[in-house]
């Protein structure tokens, strides 16, 4: 029981994971919490059964659909929105990213209404592992967000466009003295970000139902991972992701499913108590 529990967590932890990264790259540069993830994830979701199911494409085209359209949505709401309120406080960007958030949802909810879908995928029973019970898709879905994961480390740590971003990130003003252009920096971190809440909505599409709100049942645990990481901290966001991950299936021991969510919002009540800036994040100084 306790060891499938742990399992299952682990899963939940690798639909966490990669858009708490995102999120983490995106605050970095951007500097403001934006609650339009979950719509971009949905986004994803919905572009990816477009092109599996209603278009007939295989399932890796539908990933290459997802990431495409979780990029082009994220760098429009960026040009078309947040982009001309830059300068602004940051309460005025996330209230703004509120509205983006409904707004995507509704169109995606005009288009395809409130039904419950699914990739034209064969059925197949849960493979048997050291007595724990697992399926093909979720084991893709622990594969790719490894992989992942992986990359976008690799990326921000050996890549000079990875650098360039963790020094925009620290000081953007700096960066921009010493020759790195901080609205390209921009541009391709959206179009990054995107891409991954893109894939993201495709592997929630694999484990859970897609529907509109997908991506905003999402929202909350991935802001937990992402505060309980350190905002700012990619690899405290990935740590942050498997803790909420198993935090939120060891609950069911004690309390019925549907308090599952309300572990994210614990999480988040007490790190903002105790420790705001996270078990990874660095406190900031203010003088």
């Amino acid at each position: 029981m306790i060891g499938q529990l742990i399992l299952n967590g682990f899963i939940n932890a690798a639909l966490l994971a990669p858009p708490a990264v995102a999120f983490t790259i995106l605050f970095g540069i951007l500097k403001f919490p934006n609650f339009a993830i979950g719509a971009y994830v949905t986004v994803g979701a919905f572009a990816a059964f477009a092109v599996n199911v209603q278009l007939g494409l295989p399932i890796w085209v539908a990933v290459v659909g997802a990431m495409a359209a979780g990029a082009a949505v994220a760098w429009l709401s960026d040009a078309l929105v947040f982009k001309p309120l830059r300068g602004h406080a940051p309460v005025t960007l996330l209230v703004v990213s509120i509205a983006v958030a409904f707004i995507l949802e509704q169109c995606v909810r005009l288009f395809y209404g409130g039904n419950v879908r699914g990739f034209d995928l064969a059925l197949e029973r849960p493979m048997r592992l050291w007595g724990l019970r697992i399926t093909k898709e979720q084991l893709e879905i622990l594969v790719i967000s490894a992989v992942i994961t992986l990359l976008v480390h690799l990326l921000l740590t050996y890549t000079a466009v990875g650098k360039a971003m963790r020094a925009t990130a620290d000081n953007p003003g700096l960066a921009e003295v010493r020759g790195i252009p901080h609205r390209r920096i921009a541009v391709f971190t959206w179009l990054l970000c995107g891409a991954i809440f893109g894939l993201s909505g495709f592997l929630a599409g694999l484990d859970l139902v897609i529907e509109p709100h997908i991506g905003w049942n999402l929202t909350i645990p991935i802001f937990a991972a992402a505060i309980l990481g350190g905002i700012g901290s990619a690899g405290g966001a990935l740590l942050g992701a498997i803790l909420v991950g198993i935090a939120e299936e060891l609950t069911v021991l004690v309390l019925p499913t549907t308090y599952k969510v309300a572990v994210g919002f614990l999480i988040i009540t007490i790190l903002l108590l105790f420790r705001p800036h996270g078990l990874f994040g660095q406190a900031e100084i203010k003088k």
